[in-house]
């Protein structure tokens, strides 16, 4: 437990700024698997649908600090190949 009122407050913020990091971390994930069980199915409408707002998660994450950059960057790379991939298939 802390012992001074700087080492609660910072426990305070500490506790704030992880639930923040989850919400959007959790919500980044279910965009993306949003996605990917479109691709899955072979619904690529849905798939494309749901491109722009996982995107957005993402960016929003990383811009925000609760994931790294270059994951985001990643995340971002590798769902946009998987559409790009099905939407070629598909032709």
């Amino acid at each position: 437990m802390a012992n001074h009122k700087s080492a609660e407050k910072r426990n305070r913020q500490r506790i704030k700024r992880r639930a923040r990091n989850q919400y959007r971390i959790s919500t980044l994930r279910t965009y993306v698997k949003r996605v990917r069980r479109a691709l899955a199915d072979g619904d690529l409408a849905a798939a494309e649908a749901t491109l722009p707002k996982a995107i957005s998660a993402i960016g929003k994450a990383a811009t925000k600090g609760a994931i790294h950059r270059n994951t985001a960057s990643r995340y971002v790379s590798r769902i946009t190949a998987a559409v790009a991939k099905a939407r070629a298939a598909t032709k």
